[in-house]
C-alpha cells in the first residue's frame, strides 16, 4: 500500500461542481482540464448510459500520458428522456429560454440521468455509474420559467440543480448516491479511494 505522500489525486474536470464534491472528501486534489474532443466521441447511436460511461472513460484516459503517477478521476452526466424506443439527449440548454424549453418537455413525465466515473491508479481501471430515477411535477410555463430565473441552470444537463430551488419540480426521486445527482458519485468513489490508500475518513 503506498503512502499518503506518494497518492496524487487528480480530478480530469472543469466542473466546480465536480470540484465542490470531490473536497468533501477532505483530502488534497488537483485538477485539469481533460484533453479529449467530447463532442467529437458522441455518438447517437450509444444508448445514454454508455455515452456517460464512454465520456467518463475518456477524459480520464486523455490525461493518463501526461500523468502516469496519479490516480485519475474522469466522471460524466448525461439526462436522457425515452420517448418509447428511442431516447432524447438532455444537454446543457445554455440560454434561460431553452432551459424552460427543456423542462417542458420533462413536465409531469420521469426521465433518467446516469452518471458515470471512470478512476485510473497506475495501469488499473475503476468504473462505476449511477443511475437515478426522476419524476417531475406537472407545472406552467410560468412557473417553470420563474424557476430558471431563480437557480439559473444554464450549464446544468437536464436544466435544474437539485441541490437548490430545482428540488422543488420534482414529484419523486429515486437515487443511491445523492452526490451523483450532481455530478460525480462520491459513496462509490470514497469506497475505491479508500481501498487504494487514500485517507478516508
Amino acid at each position: 500500500m503506498p503512502g499518503v505522500a506518494d497518492l496524487d489525486l487528480l480530478l480530469a474536470s472543469t466542473s466546480r461542481y465536480r470540484r465542490e464534491l470531490l473536497a468533501r472528501l477532505g483530502i488534497p486534489f488537483r485538477t485539469r482540464p481533460p484533453a479529449c474532443d467530447e463532442e467529437a466521441l458522441k455518438d447517437r447511436r450509444l444508448t445514454p448510459q454508455a455515452l456517460s460511461e464512454l465520456l467518463a472513460m475518456a477524459k480520464a484516459r486523455s490525461l493518463e500520458a501526461a500523468e502516469p503517477q496519479a490516480t485519475i478521476i474522469g466522471s460524466d452526466q448525461v439526462a436522457a428522456l425515452q420517448d418509447g424506443d428511442t431516447w432524447l439527449i438532455l444537454g446543457k440548454p445554455g440560454t434561460a429560454v431553452a432551459a424552460t424549453d427543456q423542462l417542458e418537455r420533462l413536465n409531469g413525465r420521469t426521465h433518467l440521468l446516469f452518471t458515470a466515473m471512470a478512476v485510473l491508479h497506475r495501469g488499473s481501471v475503476h468504473a462505476h455509474t449511477d443511475i437515478t430515477t426522476l419524476t417531475m411535477r406537472r407545472l406552467g410555463r410560468e412557473q417553470l420559467a420563474r424557476y430558471v430565473e431563480a437557480d439559473q441552470p444554464l450549464d446544468c444537463a437536464g436544466a435544474y440543480k437539485l441541490e437548490a430551488h430545482g428540488i422543488s419540480l420534482f414529484a419523486s426521486i429515486d437515487s443511491r448516491d445523492h452526490s451523483a445527482i450532481t455530478g460525480l458519485p462520491l459513496i462509490a468513489l470514497a469506497a475505491h479511494l479508500a481501498s487504494l490508500g487514500y485517507p478516508i475518513p
